[in-house]
């Protein structure tokens, strides 16, 4: 299960190094005004399919897809954001 959000950045992260053209992933990559705009969009979306009891586990996967590109958009690498819940651990 955590495999999958593990390949995730690492394409986030290759795709950052090696670009291909026309790809949405690197599209989101490199206009990070868009990748917020999505991760908003996308939040949104899933509050609206959890009110309605409707298609809230694709919306979630949207978030979580889209979240991870606007992180790696920002420099923001995983590996501090799961320091930061440790550290938060009571």
């Amino acid at each position: 299960m955590l495999s999958t959000l593990e390949n995730l950045f690492n394409l986030a992260r290759e795709r950052k190094k090696t670009p291909i053209d026309g790809s949405y992933t690197n599209k989101l990559l490199g206009d990070k005004i868009l990748s917020k705009e999505k991760v908003l969009e996308e939040i949104g979306e899933l509050v609206e399919a959890v009110e309605k009891n409707s298609n809230k586990i694709h919306e979630a996967a949207d978030v979580f897809y889209h979240l991870i590109m606007y992180l790696e958009a920002n420099d923001i690498k995983i590996e501090d954001v799961m320091n930061e819940l440790n550290k938060r651990k009571k």
